[in-house]
């Protein structure tokens, strides 16, 4: 019987080359590459490792929201493993905040069809928000587990057991499938390309519309989305720093309370 995964994936800027307008506090996306968001390419990795022990019977489907230009992503997704994918583009979804993309997003996955598990990013890094995963998972009303940094599925393939990472260590946590992952970037290592995925039929990718997946359109877009950025900046940069040198950890800590005692900070 076949085991069905959908994989939550965004393309995104990259975060390395990005700059903001000091005018308008907007982003420059211009001239700006897009890649496919790091956590999403760990969820990503971590279907194909399921898919990798049973290819014949584990199909992995994946799925964003986008302009046209995000099949370019999605291309890279097949050419790692992926069987298809699905993109979501319509200016009526445009601006969506993450309560509206995860009622796009749901819509999308409702008209895949059946699943076994869905696996995503823990959050995407143009946003840092971390909640469409878990808003997806209320609305299809799925057993969730975020900040997943390990993943053992069942032999039968009812239930997996995860590690959730926590700040100061994790918990593990066994969950019925159905289910809805949300990955951190300790799960695995993901994979490169593979020559056969990059020459795929381009046929795998399938485009929709707002009505192609039945979406209510007072639930998308920018005018039903809930919350908004006010204003994006970057940070002023911090005064220079001093290097304090001596030939042994108590000749610098004896330097550092010196240069305290002179600011008056001590």
């Amino acid at each position: 019987m076949a085991f069905k995964i959908v994989v939550c994936a965004k393309q995104v800027p990259d975060t390395n080359e990005i700059k903001i307008n000091p005018e308008t506090g907007s982003l420059i996306r211009d001239g700006v590459p897009s890649i496919l968001n790091p956590d999403d390419a760990n969820a990503l990795e971590e279907a194909l490792r399921i898919k990798d022990t049973d290819p014949e019977n584990v199909k992995v489907t994946v799925v964003s929201m986008g302009p046209p230009q995000a099949q370019e992503m999605l291309f890279e997704c097949i050419a790692m493993g992926a069987d298809d994918a699905v993109l979501l583009s319509d200016r009526a979804v445009g601006g969506s905040d993450t309560w509206a993309t995860s009622n796009a997003i749901t819509a999308a996955i409702e008209k895949i069809g059946e699943f076994d598990m869905i696996i995503g990013g823990r959050q995407a890094i143009d946003g840092d928000t971390a909640q469409v995963g878990p808003q997806i998972a209320e609305k299809l009303n799925l057993p969730q587990v975020t900040y997943v940094q390990k993943c053992e599925m069942s032999a039968d393939r009812t239930k997996v057991t995860v590690q959730r990472q926590l700040e100061d260590g994790y918990e593990v946590i066994e969950v019925p499938i159905p289910c809805m992952l949300t990955c951190t970037k300790e799960l695995n290592t993901p994979r490169y390309m593979n020559m056969a995925g990059i020459f795929k039929p381009e046929k795998d990718i399938k485009v929709w519309s707002a009505a192609d997946v039945e979406v209510d359109l007072s639930t998308v877009g920018l005018k039903a989305s809930p919350t908004n950025v006010f204003r994006s900046f970057t940070p002023k940069p911090k005064g220079k720093g001093t290097m304090l040198e001596g030939d042994s950890e108590k000749e610098v800590a004896q330097k550092l309370i010196v240069a305290l005692k002179k600011k008056h900070i001590i």
